[in-house]
């Protein structure tokens, strides 16, 4: 795991050469920060003292403990838009901030909303909690017509933090300037010289290693995916999708030193103003160790096959600078093309090892179909000219598969999830899953993935039954290597947009986390009459509901809550923090 700063107290203690607390206290005071979406190591799981394990949640229930106040509304023509927050929460411990308002070290959240701005929120007694350390107006936001019947488009992704630089970059979406990356100082909000790089079509062109392709009119362009680094904070990664099916998907490279793009990706080489690839889902791209970037992309043209440089609805891998080196399509890709079931819907989770399997290295992802596939990282093959031919046959599908046949398939093949299986409908409101992957591990060390999403009524239905959240054990098989196995469900509880789940604690005391929009995908956010997201709060054990609320504020969709230690960050129009009651 990611080493992270400890927390004031902690740093406080071990400066004083004082005694170090009793284990509960030291839980309690020590807090880690998270730098980048479903934390530093990406797998989704952060510690936690006693207070957010399953037992003292069950028993006690959650209270929201402080809230900022909502972010600032945004004024066009006379209509007045809410502040709504689609990226998850970041956050810092022991953050030195200089400002007007407030000077001196403390615990901050950080986030950007759809009106354009970008907020320190301060998250300790040291500032108060709940108080607006600095906010840094990012772009002028624009209406969007198709971005949820006509939110304003500002900040959408998760931004990313460079601790050692003490920044946070964040993408944005001006109405003149089009998109661009910013870098602010984490104590001041400031802008770093240099800054912002201007992210078009023209910039792209020269340096696309998969072109040529169009990169849209910025307006048409989703930039949804949170933001990744590579391990040294030489390169910002930057996803796009399109909105409803209008062009090509992209990852950007950026250069932090020079504040210019370095390399750019297509998902195909096209021109045209159709579904081709969509990097979009809220997760964005995974950056491994070694600086490969992984990423999950959206539908092809339907009749698209095995063209060159086509790389729909599959799984790649690039080097540093963007440069294709390994992909993987399911068998049926066709049929996902078909059918606008996006993989690019869930973003990939990069297992730990499992030095006793024959498959040690192991990557997972979901998708609207509501299947779940792993693979073996060592067997993923070179990326040929396109994805190969597309087959009915399960049974070839490269992916690790269970010993036993799927019922969907008749077959060996990936495992269906969230049900049930159809081949016909999957977009939208029919749409089973758009989340990343959590990972923990029990006290006996046994592996497991969570995974949220929404089982349908019957194949045509868009109506939401339980499931909604499943575990999956990491088994097996005699010769060593890894499948996926449902391991336990929620069989009352029913989602209807959940974001990405999260697990704090430990061992068989662990819970788990998600954040639902608690409406449809296609619901109007800008309808005062929506619902506010819901949370909700399962045993890791067997996935029982410990606990579920309202949030206090409505926000976008796909975030995740964070785990600081004794409390859970929420964001919704403003900062929420909720603990035990």
């Amino acid at each position: 795991m990611t080493a992270r700063r400890l927390g004031w107290v902690g740093v406080l203690v071990a400066s004083m050469g004082c005694a170090p607390p009793s284990e509960a206290e030291d839980a309690i005071r020590i807090r880690l920060s998270t730098t980048r979406f479903h934390g530093n190591d990406r797998s989704g799981a952060y510690p936690a003292d006693a207070s957010l394990q399953a037992s003292t949640v069950a028993e006690q229930g959650m209270e929201l403990r402080w809230a900022s106040a909502p972010f600032h509304t945004l004024e066009i023509d006379g209509v007045i838009y809410p502040p709504l927050v689609y990226a998850s929460p970041l956050f810092v411990a022991g953050q030195a901030i200089a400002t007007d308002d407030f000077e001196g070290t403390t615990d901050a959240v950080y986030t950007g909303t759809t009106n354009g701005w970008v907020y320190a929120i301060g998250a300790d007694d040291r500032a108060e909690p709940g108080r607006i350390l600095w906010r840094s107006r990012v772009s002028d936001a624009a209406p969007i017509d198709t971005l949820d019947q006509g939110v304003p488009l500002g900040v959408l992704s998760t931004p990313v933090i460079d601790e050692a630089l003490e920044r946070i970059y964040v993408c944005a979406y001006d109405g003149r300037a089009g998109w661009q990356l910013h870098a602010l100082s984490l104590r001041d909000g400031t802008e770093a010289d240099g800054w912002p790089v201007t992210i078009d079509d023209a910039g792209l062109a020269s340096v696309n290693t998969n072109g040529p392709a169009t990169f849209q009119h910025p307006s048409t362009m989703s930039q949804r995916g949170a933001l990744a680094m590579s391990p040294d904070g030489s390169r910002i990664y930057v996803p796009f999708g399109t909105y409803w099916g209008t062009g090509t998907g992209w990852l950007v490279a950026i250069d932090t030193d020079a504040a210019s793009i370095s390399s750019a990706f297509s998902s195909a080489p096209s021109t045209a103003t159709e579904s081709n690839g969509g990097i979009w889902g809220s997760a964005g791209p995974h950056v491994d160790e070694q600086g490969r970037v992984w990423a999950t992309t959206g539908n092809s043209p339907p009749g698209t096959g095995d063209a060159p440089g086509v790389w729909g609805n599959s799984l790649v891998q690039l080097d540093g600078e963007l440069r294709l080196e390994r992909a993987y399509s399911p068998f049926n890709y066709c049929v996902l093309d078909d059918g606008n079931m996006d993989l690019g819907a869930s973003q990939p989770h990069r297992l730990a090892p499992i030095p006793e399997s024959s498959t040690p290295d192991l990557i997972a992802f979901g998708g609207k179909q509501g299947v779940v596939y792993l693979l073996d990282i060592e067997t993923i093959p070179s990326a040929g000219l396109g994805r190969g031919p597309c087959s009915s046959d399960a049974a070839v599908d490269r992916s690790l598969h269970a010993p036993l046949p799927q019922p969907q398939f008749n077959a060996r093949g990936p495992l269906s999830v969230f049900g049930p299986y159809t081949d016909e409908f999957g977009e939208i409101d029919h749409a089973k899953m758009r989340t990343k992957l959590a990972e923990w591990s029990d006290e006996q060390n046994n592996r497991f993935l969570f995974a949220s999403g929404t089982a349908k009524e019957s194949p045509e239905s868009t109506t939401s039954v339980a499931p909604s959240i499943a575990k999956l054990r990491v088994a097996l098989a005699d010769d060593g290597r890894a499948f996926l196995e449902n391991a336990a469900r929620n069989e009352q509880v029913v989602m209807h947009n959940p974001g990405s789940p999260i697990v704090t604690g430990a061992g068989d005391e662990a819970t788990v986390w998600v954040l639902d929009r608690n409406a449809p995908r296609s619901a109007p956010l800008l309808d005062t009459s929506t619902p506010h997201p819901r949370l909700y709060a399962f045993a890791a054990d067997d996935l029982r509901l410990l606990w579920s609320g309202d949030t206090a504020g409505p926000s976008g969709k796909y975030t995740s809550p964070i785990g600081v230690g004794d409390a859970l960050v929420v964001a919704t129009d403003r900062i929420e923090a909720w603990s035990p009651g």
